[in-house]
């Protein structure tokens, strides 16, 4: 019996502290947009965005997590250009952000302010 309540003790303390990873979706009046969906199925699901932005995120080599130094990254490895849209689902619900990385939803991600 002893052993059984320890075995428990140790799972639920486990549980709690490792978060388990899931995929966000942005419900819309056209559908519902998730992560590997294009910016034009966005678009069509979700309507034109409050904002966007642009950006080129570093790419990093390897399985490492230093990005490619400056004279190869400008010139051999170029950046991958990211665009964010912003989506405000109204009073009462957070604002969604939709990260878009070689033109798929890489993540969605809600919050009170622009992220």
């Amino acid at each position: 019996m002893h052993i059984s309540v320890r075995f428990i003790a140790v799972t639920a303390a486990a549980l709690l502290c490792c978060p388990v990873a899931h995929a966000e979706s942005l419900r819309c009046s056209g559908g519902t947009a998730a992560e590997g969906d294009s910016r034009l199925s966005v678009a069509y699901k979700c309507g034109q965005p409050l904002l966007k932005d642009s950006f080129c995120a570093p790419l990093y080599h390897g399985a490492s997590l230093q990005p490619v130094p400056e004279p190869f990254a400008s010139t051999i490895v170029p950046c991958q250009p990211v665009d964010e849209w912003l989506y405000d689902r109204g009073p009462g619900n957070l604002m969604a952000t939709v990260r878009f990385r070689a033109g798929t939803v890489q993540t969605i991600t809600y919050g009170r302010t622009p992220q």
